[in-house]
C-alpha cells in the first residue's frame, strides 16, 4: 500500500428522509440463544417525510433484534413503504443500539432518553420495482435513530 496517495474523499450525506415508526411491544423468543436473546418488536404504522422520500408504512413490517450479552442490540428490521403516487418500497435496515447500561435501562423501561446519549445506527438499502423510483435501488444510506417507548425515529442520510 502506498501510503503517500491522498486519501479518497470522504463521500457526503444528504438528508433523504424522516422515518417515524409506531411499533408494538417487544416479543422474547427466550434466552439468551446462541447470540443473545433473539426478540422481534412488530412495526404497525408510520410514515416516511423528506427532500427525497415521503410515504406511509405499510402494517406487518418486523424489526428482529438480539439483544447480546455485553449489552449491544443488533438490529435487523425490514418493511414496506407506499409512496403517494402507490410505489411500494422495500427497506431493510441492519445495524447497532449501544450505550451505558444505566442509559440503556432507561430505553428499556420506555422512559426518554435523549439520542446523543446513546448508539443507534443503521445500514438501510432500499429497493423497488416501480418504473419512476427505480434510482431508489442504487441507494445506500445511513440511519441515526431515536428509540421511545412506542415509537422510533430515523433520519435516512443518502451516501453521495
Amino acid at each position: 500500500m502506498n501510503s503517500s496517495l491522498p486519501p479518497v474523499q470522504a463521500p457526503q450525506l444528504l438528508h433523504l428522509t424522516r422515518v417515524v415508526c409506531e411499533v408494538g411491544a417487544v416479543v422474547s423468543l427466550g434466552g439468551p440463544a446462541k447470540h443473545g436473546e433473539r426478540r422481534y418488536v412488530p412495526i404497525l404504522s408510520g410514515t416516511a417525510a423528506g427532500p427525497e422520500l415521503n410515504g406511509e408504512l405499510l402494517q406487518g413490517g418486523v424489526d428482529w433484534q438480539v439483544q447480546r450479552a455485553d449489552g449491544v442490540t443488533d438490529i435487523s428490521a425490514h418493511y414496506v413503504i407506499r409512496t403517494p403516487d402507490g410505489a411500494l418500497v422495500e427497506v431493510q435496515s441492519d445495524g447497532l443500539r449501544h450505550g451505558p447500561p444505566e442509559v440503556m435501562a432507561r430505553l428499556a423501561r420506555g422512559e426518554p432518553v435523549p439520542p446523543q446519549d446513546y448508539f443507534f445506527r443503521t445500514w438501510v438499502r432500499l429497493t423497488t420495482g416501480h418504473p419512476d423510483w427505480l434510482h431508489l435501488n442504487k441507494v445506500m444510506a445511513l440511519a441515526v435513530g431515536q428509540r421511545e417507548q412506542r415509537r422510533v425515529i430515523l433520519d435516512f442520510w443518502r451516501i453521495a
